[in-house]
């Protein structure tokens, strides 16, 4: 619902709907650590569901020229670099225990932000540009940075498996 609301220019539903979706993330994560309620399958869907929502929030934003085709390009890339080193990893190195980084949590908090931020400009006058611009530059710096976290903790995590196991 979120990417069809942008195409479709209703900025104040999709704010909602983002900020709704959000808060259910929220209420979630907090349940389970509360209630101990932990499971292999939760942790795993979760990221993948928050992956998704950002990257259809960005995907819209770019087609409907909210922001700049590089910067949901480079969202995008930095999950198809951490996607393709996994799975390289793992069918030249062997199984791959992934656990999101301190980094990757902050890129995905920085995004979050930039997406709602950006959603309530379209909605209110009091959005400074700058502020935008700001968020533009944050989110291609964490995608970067955590990105090439991923490279270079699992590149020397590789090679020291490789050493270990010629």
């Amino acid at each position: 619902p979120l990417g069809m609301l942008v195409l479709q220019q209703q900025y104040q539903w999709a704010l909602a709907v983002g900020l709704l979706a959000g808060l259910s993330d929220a209420l979630d994560g907090f349940l389970a650590r509360r209630l101990n309620a932990h499971s292999r399958v939760g942790a795993a869907l979760d990221p993948i569901a928050d992956k998704v929502l950002v990257t259809v929030a960005f995907l819209s934003f770019a087609c409907s020229g909210l922001i700049p085709w590089y910067l949901a390009g480079a969202v995008i890339l930095r999950d198809l670099v951490i996607v393709t080193g996994a799975a390289c990893y793992h069918l030249l190195i062997g199984p791959l225990e992934f656990a999101a980084t301190t980094l990757s949590k902050v890129n995905m908090f920085v995004q979050i932000c930039f997406c709602a931020l950006l959603l309530l400009a379209q909605v209110v006058t009091w959005v400074p540009p700058a502020a935008l611009t700001l968020g533009t530059v944050a989110v291609l710096f964490i995608a970067g940075a955590s990105g090439c976290d991923y490279v270079l903790k699992w590149s020397a995590r590789a090679i020291a498996q490789r050493r270990q196991h010629p």
